[in-house]
């Protein structure tokens, strides 16, 4: 049965190649992002190729706004059937003593304030229904802190604490929830991370065979179409020659 997937930060990275991958799946999507133009450009790819999209612009750290599009949706595009929260960002790897505090703030408030927002306004739909799927997509930082992860690190322990606490949530319902936790993944992370730096950010990949956004949503489709007694709660996704957040065998 084809379902309605939303998908935060849709735009780039993880959250571009689960929009590509749920659309190759049959489902219908609801992609959201800050950028308009990368929007219907993603948008007219999937429809060219027979899929179902409406886009919604905004910043899931503004709840007011995210919430308003949400409530504007047609009936027929209301009954969210799984969710991805994918919207998030590393910046800067300083030491957490000489961090920069609007890099944290804006960490925080996308990595942690943005999902929450996202599952409040989406989940219960779900519950009333007794039906549906989140997906967060955490990180291996959120199993150990590395050099410089500090504050990004606690967002993503955060990110398994709330899939967990969810999970536990909706345990007497149909609902499942899935936190996947991708390792070293070739995206623009980066290059945001990086505040744009290039070079620098070209380095994280180098001597090594880093993992793409595909791999990450392989994982989450996977999850999505698992029959429905089957709730694949947690997903550890590496490079071959990756051990850990902080163990990268590079050749």
């Amino acid at each position: 049965m084809n379902k309605t997937v939303l998908i935060t930060g849709a735009t780039s990275g993880i959250g571009l190649a689960c929009a590509r991958k749920f659309a190759e799946n049959g489902d219908k999507l609801i992609l959201t992002g800050r950028d308009a133009d990368k929007l219907k450009e993603i948008s007219d790819e999937l429809t060219a190729k027979g899929t179902q999209v409406r886009t919604l612009k905004f910043d899931v750290r503004n709840r007011v706004v995210a919430e308003e599009m949400l409530q504007e949706l047609p009936a027929e595009w209301k009954n969210i059937d799984v969710l991805v929260n994918n919207a998030g960002l590393a910046l800067g790897l300083e030491p957490e003593y000489e961090g920069d505090l609007d890099d944290w703030e804006t960490m925080i408030d996308t990595n942690i304030m943005g999902l929450l927002t996202m599952t409040r306004l989406v989940v219960p739909g779900m519950v009333k229904r007794n039906s549906g799927h989140i997906i967060n997509i955490g990180s291996v930082a959120g199993d150990a802190a590395y050099k410089g992860g500090n504050v990004y690190c606690a967002t993503k322990a955060a990110v398994k604490a709330l899939s967990d606490g969810l999970r536990i949530d909706v345990a007497d319902t149909a609902i499942r929830v899935t936190n996947l936790k991708p390792g070293l993944v070739e995206t623009n992370f980066s290059n945001i991370r990086f505040h744009g730096d290039t070079d620098r950010a070209a380095t994280v990949y180098q001597g090594i065979t880093p993992l793409t956004g595909d791999d990450i949503a392989d994982v989450a489709v996977y999850a999505s179409n698992a029959p429905a007694h089957v709730q694949i709660a947690e997903v550890l996704i590496l490079a071959t020659h990756q051990a850990s957040g902080s163990v990268i065998v590079r050749k």
